[in-house]
């Protein structure tokens, strides 16, 4: 079984969810809306509202 080539250039990366606009779309409804998008930052949002550290 072939090996998959690890060979990276420092500094490209691409990411299909940027590309197509994902990930400024989040972005901005989490900014109007005022509750993040990732589950880490609305537990953390949910934590505050209760008073739990």
């Amino acid at each position: 079984m072939a090996k998959k080539s690890s060979f990276k250039i420092p500094g490209l990366s691409f990411s299909w969810k940027r590309a197509l606009g994902i990930t400024s779309a989040k972005r901005k409804i989490a900014k109007a809306t005022g509750i993040p998008t990732t589950k880490a930052g609305r537990q953390r949002k949910a934590g505050k509202l209760l008073g739990i550290k």
